[in-house]
């Protein structure tokens, strides 16, 4: 049977194509919640297969702007990926990301990130894993602070959505320009998404909290978060779920997460996207309470490989020239010198080799090129190359991280 790929035209295209995912969440989009989603994913960034006229699958492309390292990046935010379970293995998501990879390039857009709801898929398109996060959760009567917190400075008050949508942006843009791995967000992304409180987003919770730390009137922080209570044998239970909570400054992250540990009748606390160097285990007086899981975080591919490493700084001024294997997306396959901020297409000898994959791993600082050699994915040809690789990719700022699930 002939299938066809080809971006979606129509908003009604557009929800027949993100109701493919939609399917295995039980979740069919509204007429409206097309029309919203739509603002941020246009029809002609989302990729839709076709057996005859019916719709079966899906494949989404977010326009971008990534910071990496000292540097902000177009990126292909790819979501909403899948195939209805009548149409699986058939080749329908290889042909799907095969059309998006194609977009990508085509549109100059040199890198692209996703969150994997399924790890095992996209190594072969190219992703690599490229950051980890943090899923946390304690208990409220271990949630002190420890001996030497600084004291208490400046306040935090509760906020309504308008004065969210006023102060949050600017605090979150003061992070992410230092943070490989935040994407910039749009007016209508704060509006229908972050800030957004709808029925659906809620679950078993309450209505979404806004919480603005201020120090001499100035805004140095704020959070997200809902309160789940469940009535049990022994009494209400009351859960604390924080979706987000930044910091402009360390000051600022300690007082929003004291603001956070502090608050009362609270039997749990949860945050499931913090990153791996989180102050968190530093703050609390009882650093063993807290349950602490890592999990992946986000995957990145480079779609051109020589534009994506031009685009971002690096630590050290050395020279590493490395061979590059990317079956999927042969124009990147070859030989590259990278010397200072320069990157271009080389004849020398390779001092490395190693696939697409473990490069998108590397990229942001988040995986050293040593733990890649140690599992097999780059081969040392020269001498204390890898060292070398290490010193030029250092990180040179906070670890990699992307606060929220896309």
């Amino acid at each position: 049977m002939a299938y066809r790929v080809r971006s979606c035209r129509t908003l009604e295209e557009w929800g027949q194509a993100v109701a493919a995912i939609g399917h295995y969440a039980g979740w069919v989009p509204t007429e409206e919640q097309v029309e919203q989603f739509a603002e941020l994913l246009p029809p002609e960034r989302l990729h839709a297969v076709f057996d005859g006229q019916s719709i079966v699958g899906g494949a989404g492309a977010f326009d971008f702007r990534m910071s990496v390292p000292g540097a902000v990046v177009p990126c292909s935010g790819v979501t909403v990926v899948g195939v209805l379970p009548t149409h699986r293995r058939r080749g329908l998501l290889s042909r799907m990301m095969r059309a998006q990879l194609d977009a990508t390039h085509e549109r100059g857009e040199p890198i692209a990130a996703l969150y994997a709801s399924e790890e095992t898929i996209y190594g072969r398109y190219g992703y690599g894993l490229a950051s980890l996060r943090q899923k946390v959760s304690l208990t409220g009567d271990r949630a002190a602070l420890s001996y030497g917190t600084p004291l208490r400075a400046g306040s935090v008050r509760l906020v309504d959505k308008d004065e969210a949508r006023r102060t949050f942006p600017r605090l979150y843009d003061r992070v992410r320009r230092t943070t490989p791995g935040f994407f910039a967000r749009s007016g209508d992304w704060w509006d229908l998404r972050r800030l957004a409180d709808s029925a659906e987003s809620r679950g078993d919770a309450g209505p979404l909290n806004y919480a603005l730390a201020e120090i001499d009137d100035r805004p140095v922080a704020y959070a997200l978060y809902r309160i789940a209570q469940k009535e049990e044998d022994a009494g209400w239970k009351r859960r604390l779920h924080i979706i987000e909570a930044l910091g402009a400054d360390t000051l600022g992250t300690r007082e929003i997460w004291r603001f956070l540990l502090e608050i009362d009748w609270i039997h749990e606390i949860r945050a499931s996207l913090l990153p791996v160097d989180h102050p968190l285990f530093h703050l609390l007086a009882r650093p063993d309470s807290l349950n602490l899981r890592t999990e992946t975080g986000l995957w990145m591919r480079l779609v051109d490989v020589g534009a994506a490493l031009s685009a971002r700084k690096y630590a050290a001024d050395a020279r590493v020239t490395f061979e590059v294997a990317d079956p999927f997306g042969p124009w990147n396959a070859g030989t590259w010198t990278l010397e200072g901020d320069t990157v271009r297409r080389s004849r020398r000898r390779a001092d490395l080799r190693l696939g697409v994959t473990a490069l998108g791993s590397a990229y942001l600082g988040g995986f050293s090129f040593r733990e890649l050699a140690a599992a097999g994915l780059v081969e040392e040809f020269s001498r204390g190359a890898v060292a070398r690789a290490d010193a030029v990719f250092a990180p040179i700022g906070p670890a990699p991280w992307c606060p929220e699930i896309f």
